[in-house]
């Protein structure tokens, strides 16, 4: 049974809430990266986000990709009705778009952070370019303080994304206009699904049902 939900994007580049420890019943948090968008070594969930002063940022591969014209993966910020972090994070779910030129293309996305600013069933999907949101000081870190757009909704072309740095924080930010087809806020239904391999090899987090 697939609830109704709605999305929104962004890319903050904070350490995202599911990479501290004891959020849920997952293999491990969710990895995060450093300035140079490297894992660190050894791994240390208690690293502060590049938001509060810290060296942690989110990874350039928790970004989506597409797996054929119909079908992407991807990362998401979640607020679930009836549900938390212990539920939602490190968990993955199909949305079906319902609105908007992508209407019928599907997207799994593993919930890698919780939006305290979201609404009831609201999925932000990760998508570097996507805008800041509230959260400047993380991209204007990592990124020498280049122009990231808007700060609700990001770029406003395909060809601000060379702005971004060359690898996939750039072709992540192309899917938007390309698969995605730059579709604004789509309404989706969604079901929670097992997470598919691709996606736990990237953030290193398993959840266990």
């Amino acid at each position: 049974m697939a609830d109704s939900g709605v999305t929104t994007r962004y890319w903050d580049c904070c350490k995202p809430s599911c990479a501290w420890n004891d959020k849920a019943q997952v293999s491990e948090p969710v990895r995060t990266c450093n300035k140079q968008d490297q894992w660190f070594s050894p791994r240390d969930p208690n690293r502060q986000s590049a938001c509060n002063g810290g060296d942690a940022f989110t990874c350039s591969n928790n970004s989506p990709w597409a797996v054929n014209d119909q079908l992407a993966y991807g990362f998401a910020a979640a607020k679930l009705v009836g549900k938390g972090e212990k539920e939602w994070c490190c968990a993955c779910y199909e949305l079906t778009f319902t609105s908007t030129s992508i209407r019928g293309k599907k997207m799994i996305v593993q919930v890698t952070n919780t939006g305290g600013d979201l609404n009831n069933n609201q999925f932000d999907l990760a998508i570097p370019g996507g805008g800041v949101g509230g959260f400047p000081q993380g991209c204007a870190a990592q990124f020498n303080s280049a122009y990231m757009g808007n700060a609700y909704g990001g770029y406003t072309s395909r060809d601000q994304c060379n702005i971004l740095p060359a690898g996939q924080f750039c072709s992540a930010c192309f899917f938007r206009f390309d698969w995605f087809q730059n579709a604004d806020n789509p309404a989706v239904h969604f079901r929670e699904v097992s997470c598919p391999r691709a996606m736990i090899d990237r953030t290193g987090c398993g959840k266990w049902n």
